[in-house]
């Protein structure tokens, strides 16, 4: 077991760093034991430490976060795979030696100078196909063969074992150029004839330059005798004697080459191998772009359906959101129906879903309806159908979200909301799993999971005569109520950090993170709306910014009147003395009001809900009730 991390994406990719048993800082200061030398990058960003078996990365207060499979995370145990993104850079942390294996040699490029008088042979691929008719056994195998293997690596080893079949060549080796740059390869696969990919393939990239830029072939027999080529120590130090190499065109571009050569003093490559070569690698040029295209269109597609898990996913590491976390787990497998509370903005549909896609049904449809959302005649139709004619509009028949639901899950939010009516039908789904259409007389059955949510106390609501005592039994079978977000503080900075990087990818611009200053704004904030709110502060920020940080001044006014204690000099000095000021104003408008509310308000021009809202957020009750005593 080799820990490392091997950088994918970044000014440093392809890159690896071997993790050792002690601390593994990474910032951007030199002393760190992984320097990132960025802006992008705190001076002592994050660290990565061995605990038993296991390694686990801790964030250390960095600017704009450490995230792992694009999750910010503030401490989490890392797994073979996980991807890391430190500012611009992104790593994949590796634990297995040999992951993926490829069976691919080792491909060495160098770089070897060699002069234009060479004595070689260089043919056209135009000039190739003249041969057909003579190797068209060997043509039409590999025609046949290649169209039948799937994968990047194994057909580009299928292409070399079939060309090893009629080429004397010892190794050889497929290279696929990266776009329009020829000084880089975006696949690299070699082949050692009889020691499979357990040999390195040394490859000329002098060579695979000419021959991709001039778009001709390349063949030498006499590599280690000729004086044009003795330059090329790579290719003299590795005792080649021929060489062929041959470019990988389509629709007149190339796509890469492949090179081979031979050790054997008595190899030799003629210009029938040469024409075959090139003909092989005509007819190879489609099937190994639609595999490069087939790879890509996969591995964005998983990118995509990453995406949408973590649209869907819960970001925090709070004692609360771990208790959250484990209740999913207990409960996903089972098929109880599920009640979530919590006041609003506090992610109750996001628990619903991750309860389904953790459950047995997660194959099957998740169907949401707002409760809130709709009068009680549309609710009805919404939740059961309606038949056609069974009222003013119906003109054909309708299946309702429960015949959706069918073999999922339903997910009733704001269900403290229904009109009691619909409570009753609703009732009898819960205990028969079944109804029927609006308008119709036909009993339909539904095998549905049930998850409601509400950020009412349905209890009150019982009392008050708006909801069913015995709806509200059947939906509290299993009870979750989700903390507001001031009750989980630590986990503030870590949802900042990813709406920050959401909303600058989005909004195109570039933003590197949170000031310290906003990060305490934001952290002593109360945040009444949530996570909701806390989204729309961050996304508001991102939009009318005009620094790469996000700075206090950029934050709604509702998180600055938050009390700080006094720090240093700089920024936030000014805010601190604007929220004295209000507080200085506050507090005398109140004793020229007697403790009047409503007359403090409009001593002070604003409207009593706002004064009752500043007084909570300043914290100002207690020095109120001081000066009446």
């Amino acid at each position: 077991m080799t820990p490392r991390l091997a950088a994918i994406a970044g000014p440093l990719k392809g890159t690896t760093f071997i993790l050792t048993d002690d601390e593994n800082t990474i910032g951007r200061e030199s002393a760190n034991r992984i320097c990132l030398s960025d802006p992008s990058v705190s001076r002592r960003h994050s660290i990565i430490k061995r605990e038993g078996e296991l390694f686990k990365i801790r964030d250390l207060d960095s600017l704009n976060g450490t995230f792992v499979n694009d999750v910010p995370v503030k401490e989490r145990y890392l797994e073979h795979g996980d991807r890391l993104r430190i500012g611009d850079y992104s790593f994949s942390f590796l634990l297995r030696e040999g992951d993926p294996p490829s069976g691919s040699s080792t491909v060495l490029l160098e770089e070897d100078p060699i002069t234009t008088g060479v004595n070689t042979l260089q043919v056209r691929i135009e000039d190739a196909f003249h041969l057909m008719a003579r190797d068209l056994s060997a043509l039409m195998k590999i025609s046949t063969t290649i169209n039948s293997v799937r994968g990047l690596d194994a057909l580009q080893r299928r292409i070399l074992e079939l060309i090893f079949e009629v080429v004397p060549a010892e190794r050889g080796a497929i290279l696929l150029t990266d776009g329009d740059n020829f000084n880089e390869f975006s696949s690299i696969f070699g082949l050692d004839r009889r020691e499979g990919p357990n040999r390195a393939v040394h490859v000329s990239h002098t060579i695979t330059q000419r021959v991709l830029n001039e778009g001709i072939s390349f063949l030498s027999n006499e590599v280690q005798q000729s004086e044009n080529l003795t330059t090329a120590e790579s290719l003299i130090s590795s005792k080649i004697q021929a060489l062929l190499c041959v470019p990988i065109m389509l629709f007149d571009k190339p796509l890469g080459v492949i090179f081979l050569y031979s050790s054997d003093p008595v190899a030799r490559f003629d210009k029938d191998q040469l024409q075959l070569v090139t003909a092989i690698a005509g007819i190879a040029a489609v099937a190994l772009e639609n595999a490069r295209h087939i790879e890509w269109l996969e591995s964005e597609n998983q990118r995509l359906q990453d995406d949408i898990q973590i649209e869907h996913n819960m970001i925090g590491e709070s004692q609360r959101m771990r208790e959250v976390y484990q209740f999913i787990a207990r409960v996903a497998p089972t098929t109880s129906t599920v009640l979530i509370t919590g006041e609003s903005g506090t992610g109750k549909e996001l628990i619903a879903r991750a309860i389904h896609l953790n459950s047995p049904r997660k194959n099957k449809s998740f169907v949401a309806v707002n409760c809130a959302a709709l009068t009680e005649t549309l609710l009805e139709s919404e939740l059961f159908g309606h038949e056609k004619g069974a009222f003013t509009g119906a003109i054909a028949q309708k299946k309702g979200k429960l015949e959706i639901a069918d073999g999922g899950t339903l997910f009733l939010d704001e269900v403290g909301e229904m009109p009691l009516q619909l409570q009753a039908k609703l009732l009898r789904v819960l205990q028969e799993r079944e109804f029927e259409r609006v308008g119709g007389t036909r009993t339909l059955h539904v095998d549905i999971r049930l998850i409601a949510a509400t950020n009412k106390d349905l209890e009150e609501a019982i009392r008050q005569g708006t909801f069913r005592q015995d709806l509200y039994y059947r939906l509290n079978v299993v009870l979750l109520s989700m903390p507001p977000l001031r009750e989980r503080r630590d986990d503030i900075p870590l949802l900042a950090n990813y709406f920050v990087q959401r909303y600058s990818d989005k909004c195109n611009r570039k933003v590197r993170g949170i000031s310290t200053e906003a990060r305490a704004r934001l952290t002593n904030y109360d945040w009444p709306g949530n996570v909701r709110e806390l989204e729309n502060a961050i996304e508001r920020a991102v939009v009318l910014g005009t620094t790469d940080m996000l700075l206090p001044e950029d934050l709604p006014e509702a998180a600055l009147e938050t009390a700080l204690p006094v720090t240093g000099v700089g920024v936030a000095n000014y805010h601190e003395a604007v929220t004295e000021a209000k507080r200085q104003l506050i507090l005398k408008a109140m004793e020229q009001a007697g403790g009047n509310y409503t007359e403090a308000a409009k001593l002070l021009g604003v409207h009593p809900n706002y004064l009752h809202r500043l007084i909570r957020n300043m914290n100002l009750k207690t020095e109120l009730k001081s000066s009446k005593q």
